[in-house]
């Protein structure tokens, strides 16, 4: 059986989680309390060689990190992956774009936020959020008249950009100001075998 490393309140193990979900695909998750400083064993940095979760391990024992490379594993030869070749350039891009302009500059401030840090680190904020508003409009403008972001139709493009900019809120992020943002997020939530980050709660 698949195996997921995980830690409760990460948004990169929750686009897995999700997806291995929706697929159907049994997993044992193993959730780690990264303030223990779990993700730095030995025994895990010998799996992982970032030291960081999520990571996937196979049946094999071998293993895959980076949230992106595993939604791309488990997506190949599912619906979830174009079969064209443009069309999986454009998910690979919408999976880089989310790293680079959207990952820090969203979940910084809500780590911050629920940490009761949000005074103390104003300053530090108030970057993130001109960089992380910035990349949202780009969202939002690319979502305006469209339902997807690749091909109109969902796929691991969707559910890569998804987890942090859902929870982007809770850190202080004005959403009411991205309605195309908004609505595609619900367009995901809604679909079958979306799980929430913690069971029984929204994101």
């Amino acid at each position: 059986m698949l195996r997921l490393y995980d830690s409760r309140l990460s948004g990169n193990a929750w686009k897995v989680r999700i997806l291995l979900t929706q697929l159907g695909m049994p997993f044992e998750r193993v959730t780690l309390d990264l303030a223990t400083g779990a993700t730095r064993d030995p025994a895990f940095v010998a799996k992982s060689r970032f030291a960081r979760i999520p990571m996937l391990e196979l049946e094999d024992g071998r293993t895959i990190v980076e949230s992106g490379a595993i939604l791309t594993y488990l997506a190949e030869g599912t619906d979830f992956m174009p079969v064209d070749r443009f069309s999986r350039a454009e998910v690979t891009s919408w999976l880089m774009f989310e790293q680079a302009d959207l990952l820090r500059n969203l979940a910084m401030p809500r780590f911050y936020a629920m940490r009761g840090m949000t005074a103390q680190m104003a300053d530090r904020i108030a970057v993130f959020h001109e960089v992380g508003y910035a990349a949202l409009g780009k969202l939002e403008a690319w979502l305006t008249d469209r339902e997807w972001l690749v091909d109109d139709r969902y796929t691991i493009a969707d559910l890569g950009v998804f987890a942090y900019v859902s929870m982007a809120g809770q850190g202080g992020y004005e959403m009411e100001r991205f309605p195309a943002i908004v609505n595609w997020v619900s367009r995901i939530e809604s679909r079958p075998g979306w799980v929430p980050l913690i069971d029984g709660e929204k994101a």
